[in-house]
C-alpha cells in the first residue's frame, strides 16, 4: 500500500498514526521518496509530517555516528516538525519529532529541554512537550518511551541516569491507567539496565534474583493482571509481549508466562532477551534464552494442568 494511502486510511487514530508514521519513518530515511512525494503535493500534511519524521530519524542516526552533519540535520529535522506543528493542532506527531529530538540535546542547550518536572524527584528534562503530546494523545506510549531515551542520554554520570530512568518507570506505572502499555515501563527500565551492567551473563547464579523481589515482581504481576489481561490481541505489541514474557519467566511466575507466550504465537523480539541473557559471548544468545523461557514456561503449565483435580458435575438427589 502507499504510503498516501496507509496514512489517509488511519486517519485520526492518533496512537495507530504515531506508530506507523514511526516505522515509515525508519524505513524511508534512506531515500527521497517522502521529498519527491511532498515537491508531488506540496499541500499534502500528511507529506509534510512523513518529511518531520525523516528528518528526526536520520538527525538521531547522525548524532549516533558522531558525523559532523549531525548539527545542522537536527537543525533541519527541528524546522519540519515545527511546521508540522503549525498545519494540524490535533495531531500529536509533530510533537512526537520534536520530543524525540531531545535526546539528542545531551547538554540540555534547549530551554524546552530543561523544564521542571511534574514529580520533584525527576530531573528537568522536555516536560512541555510531553505534555502537548498528551494534550493530543493521553498515555501516547512513544512519547514515554522517548522520555526514557532522553534521560538516558543526558550528559550524567552513569549511575545517575540509570537512577532516574528508574524512578521515571515507576513513576508513570504508579499512576497509568488500567490497559495501557505504560505500566511495562519499570520493566523496560530494568531490561536497559540489565544491557548497561552486562545482562546477566557476569553473574548467572543470581541475575534472576532481582526481577523475583519487590518491587520489579509487584510491577511484573500488576502489568500482567491491568494490561495483558485488560487489553484486545490487536493492541498488543510483540515488543511489550516480550518485555513481560520475560519479566513473568525471570521473575518465577511461569503459569503467567506461558499465557503471555502463547499470546505471541509464532512472533518474537530480540529485546530484551538480548540484554539479559546469561550464555555469555555465544552467538544468538537472545535466540536460546527466549526458546528455553519459552519451554520452561510451557512445560510448567503443562505440569501445573495435570495436577488439577478433574472438575466432576454436582450430584443431584434422584427422584
Amino acid at each position: 500500500m502507499a504510503m498516501r494511502d496507509l496514512l489517509a486510511e488511519t486517519g485520526p487514530n492518533w496512537p495507530l498514526r504515531s506508530f506507523r508514521t514511526q516505522v515509515l519513518g525508519i524505513m524511508a530515511a534512506g531515500s527521497d521518496v517522502t521529498e519527491a512525494w511532498l515537491a508531488e503535493e506540496p499541500d499534502s500534511y500528511d507529506a509534510q509530517v512523513m518529511l518531520a519524521r525523516v528528518s528526526v530519524e536520520r538527525a538521531l542516526r547522525s548524532h549516533r555516528q558522531r558525523h559532523g552533519a549531525a548539527g545542522s540535520l537536527e537543525q533541519r529535522a527541528r524546522g519540519a516538525a515545527m511546521a508540522a506543528t503549525r498545519r494540524e493542532w490535533r495531531d500529536p506527531v509533530p510533537w512526537l519529532c520534536l520530543l524525540t529530538l531531545a535526546q539528542v540535546d545531551t547538554r540540555q542547550v534547549w530551554r524546552e529541554h530543561r523544564e521542571r518536572a511534574p514529580e520533584p524527584m525527576l530531573p528537568t528534562g522536555p516536560w512541555g512537550l510531553l505534555y502537548e503530546v498528551n494534550r493530543r494523545d493521553s498515555g501516547s506510549r512513544e512519547a514515554y518511551h522517548r522520555m526514557i531515551q532522553f534521560l538516558l542520554a543526558r550528559q550524567v554520570a552513569e549511575a545517575g541516569a540509570l537512577a532516574e530512568m528508574m524512578d521515571f518507570g515507576r513513576w508513570v506505572a504508579s499512576w497509568a491507567r488500567e490497559g495501557s502499555p505504560l505500566l511495562l515501563l519499570p520493566l523496560y527500565a530494568l531490561a536497559e539496565q540489565c544491557r548497561r551492567q552486562g545482562g546477566g551473563w557476569h553473574r548467572p547464579a543470581t541475575w534472576r534474583l532481582q526481577w523475583a523481589e519487590e518491587p520489579t515482581i509487584g510491577y511484573t504481576l500488576k502489568a500482567h493482571h491491568h494490561w495483558f489481561r485488560r487489553t484486545v490481541p490487536a493492541g498488543r505489541s510483540v515488543s511489550d509481549l516480550s518485555h513481560l514474557a520475560c519479566a513473568l519467566w525471570a521473575g518465577h511466575k511461569l503459569n503467567e508466562a506461558a499465557e503471555v507466550f502463547t499470546a505471541m504465537g509464532s512472533h518474537a523480539a530480540r529485546e530484551p532477551w538480548a540484554s539479559v541473557h546469561d550464555y555469555g559471548n555465544q552467538p544468538d544468545a537472545a535466540k536460546s534464552l527466549f526458546l528455553h523461557a519459552r519451554a520452561e514456561a510451557e512445560s510448567a503449565r503443562r505440569r501445573a494442568s495435570h495436577r488439577s483435580p478433574a472438575v466432576r458435575p454436582p450430584a443431584y438427589p434422584s427422584d
